[in-house]
């Protein structure tokens, strides 16, 4: 083990209750501008989703793994790097996605069918690939990592807030189109806030090993992007539908990740140093590839 794979990050059980509540306090904003349509929009038009799909949850850890094998990085933040390309699409792809001229509805609807889908794929497949690992498989079994707990975490993080803000969404929609922009905006500016505070009682850490993951994440997020736009184009899809899975597979809920790693692993440093570095690159790269197409009309 290296040095990274050593580090436990600076997070007491106050702050991990905390974490929880905001993490659903923000998916439960973001399920108020959720509709039933948007899960519909599958069954209609199921291609473009199915492929988004195919390539967020089958294809991007399959490539993960193979580029972890490649690179060899330290046990942990290979972990991290196959627990980011487990969780599913971010929120903001939507606005990158409209930025960049690419199908913003197809957007919308990928990141709500896949942040349900994501409560059984997220722990199958930091379970399946992790397992695979040679290292990072080592790390599984001394956290004792159970694959339905983590389901259950997923779950009441992500699964329930979504479906209390959809109802309350259908149930009162003129209260909801007063004070959805609000809570939104509240809701993502405490986490914002969190996430600086957790960023200040662990500099150190991140000052001294950001560097051991910089190159990592900019290969893993380049092929993650890459593999959105491959697969849609491969597949036939047309400019605006392709824009969208590549942002929408590019743009990972690194949120997600950093509450699980400290709900199962402990703050370990390499996954969350590699998970929270992610978080701030992605939205680098997903603005540049999105200012890139906005100059560009889809053919």
């Amino acid at each position: 083990m290296q040095g990274i794979d050593l580090v436990r990050l600076n997070f007491n059980p106050q702050s991990l209750w905390a974490l929880n509540a905001i993490i659903g306090l923000v998916m439960f904003g973001v399920a108020l501008d959720l509709k039933a349509s948007d899960f519909k929009a599958v069954l209609v038009t199921p291609k473009p989703v199915l492929i988004g799909l195919a390539s967020q949850f089958l294809l991007l850890p399959a490539f993960t793994f193979l580029l972890v094998l490649a690179i060899k990085p330290a046990p942990s933040v290979a972990l991290g790097m196959m627990l980011v390309a487990a969780c599913p699409g971010g929120n903001i792809s939507n606005f990158l996605t409209h930025y960049a001229r690419g199908n913003t509805a197809l957007s919308i609807t990928m990141t709500a069918v896949s942040t349900a889908v994501a409560i059984v794929m997220t722990p199958f497949n930091l379970s399946f690939w992790g397992g695979l690992h040679p290292e990072a498989s080592k790390i599984l079994k001394v956290v004792a990592l159970d694959p339905l707990d983590m389901l259950l975490a997923v779950f009441l993080l992500l699964g329930l807030p979504m479906a209390v803000g959809m109802f309350v969404g259908w149930r009162y929609p003129r209260f909801v189109e007063r004070v959805h922009k609000p809570v939104k905006i509240f809701s993502l500016l405490v986490f914002g806030l969190f996430v600086v505070g957790a960023l200040a009682a662990n500099w150190r850490y991140f000052i001294d090993y950001v560097g051991f993951v910089v190159f990592a994440v900019f290969l893993h997020n380049a092929l993650a992007l890459s593999t959105g736009y491959f697969a849609a184009k491969a597949t036939g899809l047309p400019e605006r539908d392709r824009r969208a899975v590549s942002i929408e597979v590019g743009i990972q809920n690194s949120a997600l990740g950093l509450i699980l790693i400290f709900n199962f692993f402990g703050g370990l440093g390499g996954m969350a140093i590699v998970t929270a570095w992610w978080g701030v690159w992605h939205i680098v790269s997903g603005l540049t590839v999105a200012t890139f197409w906005s100059r560009r009309a889809p053919q």
